[in-house]
């Protein structure tokens, strides 16, 4: 594998990390107008970007290869808990 097709490899497996960590902030914020952030756009960009690749490099590590659904599945639920505990979902 040259060095052009592992850099694209590599872009491909980070697009859906990368796509979550920047929507999901900014998506949170016509769901949860009411409450207030902890944390700021950057720093929210940050944690959900490490717990996501994490997710995606256990799930890739488990399965043996990329693409599994069940990966994408730890990646929505993983997703969206961390975002209900950066905006204290839990005090209502």
């Amino acid at each position: 594998m040259g060095l052009l097709a592992l850099f694209n490899h590599l872009i491909n497996f980070l697009a859906p990390v990368l796509w979550l960590a920047l929507l999901l902030p900014l998506l949170s914020l016509f769901l949860f107008k009411k409450k207030p952030v902890a944390l700021t756009y950057k720093a929210q960009v940050a944690l959900h970007f490490v717990v996501l690749l994490v997710a995606l490099l256990v799930g890739l590590v488990l399965f043996g290869r990329d693409g599994k659904m069940l990966t994408y599945l730890a990646l929505v639920l993983l997703s969206a808990s961390s975002q209900w505990v950066m905006v204290k979902g839990w005090k209502g």
